[in-house]
């Protein structure tokens, strides 16, 4: 979690230099899902993330020096350059891209389930969306399918109140229907605190078990608050449909603040420790950083590279 926070906020302060030619929607107070919910996969597991997938993509293992050179569009990174801040891929651990439609990857991710199922393979395929794309009719859809065919699949909603500047309430009058209305033997719901990484691996863990013994797909509504805007950097917000005190009272909460003092606290860590770490964090960030200024751009010839034809 403090990895993902201190790439993030290195992204937030840097980001209006203008080197980075990518939109980035950045995951600052949402750490403690993709931290969980990675803690008890594989490399061989699938995870799909959408437009806020920085977490996603590096707490499943992915490339910190490809992921930063990406956002400034350098052949070395992720997608070559021709992707950027919402289009990450390191398949060698398991992440098999992001989207930035609006819930573009749970079909994706439904679909790579029933892979694994075909296949006979013992992986299991994880889906991060935010409650806009819970109004999508693609996660309807998918959801039904994948308990239709007792696919190997976790949808991980983070509810993090807003989708861009529209409330959660503004858009869905009642709790998610998958809560009640689906038969507990074909998936398992579960809504937890999504601040709380410890909860969140209790959950994934027991969504990923049932899938690995064949049950069938779980929902997990994670409730969250993004602490920044939508998109860019805090400067960038637009003012005035958030109230100030909603974001104080979440930012009190912060995943990263309130676990380390715990641990602090129960003696499970101690500051030379944490001091370590975050010398370690900030010498890494510092060689992403310059790994991807020093790395080249794309070339004309690359336009014709990984491309389809049919």
């Amino acid at each position: 979690m403090l990895r993902i926070r201190r790439v993030q906020e290195r992204i937030e302060s840097e980001y209006m230099g203008d080197e980075m030619k990518t939109p980035v929607h950045l995951y600052i107070g949402q750490e403690a899902i993709a931290s969980g919910v990675c803690a008890v996969l594989r490399d061989e597991d699938a995870v799909n993330g959408n437009h806020r997938g920085h977490g996603h993509y590096l707490a499943k293992g992915g490339d910190l020096k490809a992921m930063i050179a990406e956002l400034f569009c350098r052949s070395t990174g992720c997608s070559k350059g021709f992707g950027g801040s919402m289009h990450l891929v390191d398949t060698a651990h398991g992440n098999m891209g992001t989207s930035a439609i609006v819930g573009g990857g749970i079909p994706i991710g439904t679909g790579q389930a029933l892979a694994f199922q075909m296949r006979r393979l013992d992986r299991v395929s994880v889906v991060f969306f935010g409650d806009g794309a819970a109004d999508e009719g693609t996660f309807y859809e998918s959801v039904n399918f994948a308990m239709l065919k007792r696919l190997p699949v976790v949808y991980v909603m983070e509810n993090n109140g807003w989708a861009v500047c529209s409330p959660t309430a503004a858009r869905q009058c009642a709790e998610n229907v998958f809560h009640r209305g689906a038969d507990p033997e074909l998936l398992f719901t579960a809504r937890i605190d999504g601040n709380d990484p410890e909860l969140v691996r209790a959950a994934a863990e027991k969504a990923v078990a049932r899938a690995r013994a064949g049950l069938g797909p779980s929902f997990i509504e994670c409730a969250t608050y993004r602490i920044l805007g939508h998109a860019g950097c805090l400067q960038q917000d637009p003012k005035g449909y958030r109230d100030p005190a909603e974001v104080e009272a979440w930012r009190e909460r912060c995943p990263v603040r309130t676990y380390r003092d715990r641990l602090l606290e129960g003696g499970l860590l101690d500051p030379s420790a944490l001091d370590r770490m975050e010398a370690e964090i900030a010498a890494e960030i510092d060689a992403a950083f310059a790994f991807a200024r020093t790395s080249p751009l794309p070339t004309a010839d690359d336009l014709h590279t990984n491309l389809f034809r049919g």
